[in-house]
């Protein structure tokens, strides 16, 4: 930690972190809460998302509206989500406006009203979400990927299951906040021209009667096929492939960034040249590094012709065996260009470095800064790369597709 960066942990168990940036006129709070899907009841997948949006449906002293007119007149630009571990709460302002900021969140929190007639309409949300995803192949074929790959329960989509929408009530969401919006392992970052020692009297005032109690965090399950084809009448096929990574708290996982990196960091990365350039097979293709806390995956992505689907399964696995022949100087150096450039634009964000800040905390304990991060990456060579890719080849996969036919 940084000089920067300060911390505490209040007596109900939430941890607040402070990062000072006095060349910004703003700042930004990220508030995890461990009340992601992950948390989500059998036969409730999609209450986590559905009661985020109902807790911002009036809260404290304001309903729905007001809510939403106290925000823009303080500047706020908010945001709230579910992924896998965390709802997490986000927002930026002035400076001089974060403590009114964190008092919505703090009412959101503990005073929400969870009106009968406001949880309709965030179920809507949550149900016309899924009907999205029914309509965007590539996006499902991605969340039926990590259905198969990761472990019960961490493998639950944060959207839910059309079928498990008419499981969802009131009653439950209610249940699923009593137990799990707590501030045990919540954590509070953020960034701005702000200082700990100003700032913490406000955090006690809002959060400091905030009961703790909440649940402990889900252990890993079992794991779904490794192979599975979902029919679809299309002229498009799907393509998912994931195989096993290290996670962000591991040593090596600079050298599994950019390994995927060079797959596919730009339109000089691997599998745009070769597979959709070179070739013309797809019309999209990537890969991403994902992570849990404990475990981490290469998600690998090509949209294709049913005609040629067969053969885009093959390059994609191909060219994925084929990072640990080697790799080139010059295309870990286009890697770090376009590390640097993200680094250096993060560094002028106090939203960023809010959000950096409680994942860092959340994956290792710890928080990291800019520079340290560049380092790591500068110092990698072709040499680690390839190693660390021969140690973690892309053998053990798991592959989804989508389409009219099944491929081999």
């Amino acid at each position: 930690m940084t000089d920067a960066v300060t911390s505490t942990v209040i007596d109900n168990g939430l941890t607040v972190l402070v990062e000072t940036l006095p060349e910004l006129q703003s700042a930004a709070y990220a508030l995890l809460i461990p009340c992601g899907s992950a948390y989500d009841p059998p036969q409730g997948s999609g209450i986590a998302s559905a009661l985020c949006d109902w807790i911002t449906r009036g809260a404290g002293d304001r309903d729905s509206r007001e809510v939403s007119c106290e925000l823009d007149r303080l500047g706020v630009q908010s945001d709230t989500s579910v992924n896998v571990s965390h709802m997490t709460m986000t927002g930026a302002c002035l400076a001089g406006n974060l403590s009114p900021a964190l008092g919505l969140v703090g009412d959101f929190l503990q005073r929400p009203h969870l009106d009968e007639e406001e949880f309709a309409g965030a179920i809507s949300g949550v149900e016309n979400e899924l009907l999205g995803l029914e309509d965007d192949p590539r996006q499902k074929v991605m969340l039926e990927l990590i259905r198969r790959y990761y472990p019960q329960p961490w493998n639950q989509p944060p959207e839910g299951t059309l079928g498990d929408l008419e499981f969802i009530t009131a009653e439950r969401a209610r249940l699923q906040y009593e137990q799990c919006v707590r501030p045990d392992r919540a954590i509070l970052g953020i960034a701005g021209r702000v200082t700990l020692a100003e700032i913490l009297p406000e955090i006690q005032r809002i959060f400091g009667d905030w009961k703790s109690g909440g649940v402990a965090q889900p252990g890993y399950g079992s794991r779904g096929v490794t192979r599975d084809h979902l029919p679809a009448e299309s002229t498009q096929t799907q393509i998912g492939i994931a195989y096993p990574a290290v996670p962000y708290r591991d040593p090596d996982y600079y050298a599994a960034w950019a390994a995927v990196s060079v797959l596919s960091g730009g339109m000089s990365s691997r599998l745009f040249t070769e597979v959709r350039e070179k070739r013309g097979l797809v019309y999209s293709v990537y890969a991403t590094l994902s992570t849990l806390k404990d475990e981490g995956a290469v998600l690998c992505y090509a949209g294709t012709t049913n005609e040629r689907a067969q053969e885009t399964l093959d390059v994609l696995r191909s060219e994925l065996k084929r990072l640990g022949d080697g790799i080139a100087e010059e295309e870990l150096n286009r890697a770090k260009a376009l590390a640097k450039s993200s680094l250096v634009m993060a560094q002028e964000s106090s939203s960023t470095r809010a959000r950096s800040l409680a994942r860092d905390w959340y994956h290792l304990g710890r928080t990291t800064t800019v520079d340290e991060i560049q380092a790591a990456i500068e110092a990698l060579t072709p040499a680690q790369v390839v190693d660390y890719v021969r140690r973690h080849p892309a053998d053990d996969c798991t592959i989804v597709t989508i389409g009219p036919n099944a491929l081999h």
